[in-house]
């Protein structure tokens, strides 16, 4: 119980951090489209393999499972946002499509806890997969960007007020 609770905390922050930023609308740069799912996926990464040795079969199908489901919730959730061009970089904004998308992406994962039923890798795998799940979404985002021809800066630009 104690881990759902953290999970649910742990949403409420993303949701907040993306889904606000999105919604809101972003401009984005190369180092903002690989930074937090680079570290994400990394610390992850690191937590997970530390936790293999006493997973089970099933943990390691629901972990299978779990990143398949998000990273295809990710490739949806970029298809929901707009990209146009601002002050020399992509401008992204997100809908109320997309909010719901990063719902959807927290449900799974809290069920997904519910289900591996407080295991070790079920636990230690949260940032793996959020950041998995991220980084597919932005690497969706890149490719819209170089497909549409916009621009991309090295580091973001201050909003133009």
């Amino acid at each position: 119980m104690t881990s759902v609770l953290l999970y649910a905390a742990i949403a409420a922050l993303v949701l907040y951090k993306l889904g606000y930023q999105q919604v809101r609308g972003t401009l984005l740069d190369r180092r903002t489209l690989v930074a937090m799912p680079l570290l994400l996926t990394a610390v992850g990464a690191y937590l997970t393999v530390k936790a293999l040795p006493g997973a089970s079969a099933a943990e390691l199908g629901l972990l299978a499972a779990d990143l398949l489901v998000l990273a295809g919730i990710g490739v949806l959730r970029s298809t929901t946002t707009t990209l146009t061009e601002r002050d020399g970089t992509t401008f992204q904004r997100g809908s109320a499509v997309t909010i719901g998308l990063w719902v959807l992406t927290v449900a799974v994962r809290i069920g997904v806890a519910a289900l591996g039923a407080g295991g070790a890798l079920t636990s230690a795998s949260i940032a793996l997969t959020l950041g998995v799940s991220i980084a597919v979404q932005n690497a969706t985002t890149y490719r819209r960007i170089r497909h549409r021809g916009l621009p991309l800066a090295d580091r973001r630009p201050a909003l133009s007020r």
